[in-house]
């Protein structure tokens, strides 16, 4: 049976962040056929388009940058889980989002399946960070599951001091979500094989 290999990125770089133990709920919650893996963001260079520009060779391109890109291309799909920072996207996310979509000519995300998990510990559960990623997304062609969309609200709430949802209902909507994510991930990923 062929293994379908979903990326998890985490919008926030704390080691016992919501989003960190929202995400590992996540990849438990994927089905069958399907392996989920933290890429960690934090340790890569702040993007500057020097370091693709054939026109800069006095700058070399990050080997952090490559490596990173080489695994969102190798990825059958991204799950991005993250929190809302000032009304939008953690400066982590964002630059790692920038990061694979260059160089031009061979972007990372080019067609990705991905689904978004958002969570904020107020009511709104992230949403503009959501829809601000989504946006950036949308640049780059990426296929992903459509209503309901899936935005944690009160999240220090919704999870034990284990790092498990409290209420069963929270994780069959996470089920629900990741699991549509999965079905998307086996029409649409660049990877299949026939």
């Amino acid at each position: 049976m062929t293994t379908h290999q979903i990326t998890v990125l985490v919008g926030s770089l704390r080691r016992a962040s919501y989003a960190r133990q929202i995400a590992k709920q996540a990849i438990e919650l994927l089905p069958e056929g399907f392996e989920g893996r933290i890429v960690e963001i934090r340790d890569l260079p702040l993007y500057d388009f020097d370091y693709d520009d054939p026109a800069v060779p006095d700058k070399v391109l990050p080997a952090e940058y490559t490596a990173f890109r080489n695994t969102i291309k190798a990825s059958d799909g991204v799950l991005f889980v993250t929190p809302e920072n000032n009304r939008t996207v953690p400066a982590c996310l964002k630059n790692a989002v920038d990061i694979g979509s260059k160089p031009n000519s061979d972007v990372a995300w080019k067609g990705l399946p991905f689904a978004i998990i958002s969570h904020s510990v107020g009511r709104m559960g992230g949403y503009s960070a959501h829809k601000n990623l989504r946006l950036a997304l949308s640049y780059f062609d990426m296929p992903s599951p459509g209503q309901p969309e899936v935005f944690l609200g009160q999240s220090p709430t919704l999870l034990t001091p284990e790092g498990r949802f409290v209420d069963p209902a929270t994780t069959e909507f996470v089920r629900d979500y990741v699991g549509r994510f999965a079905g998307l991930v086996r029409e649409r990923s660049p990877h299949q094989t026939a």
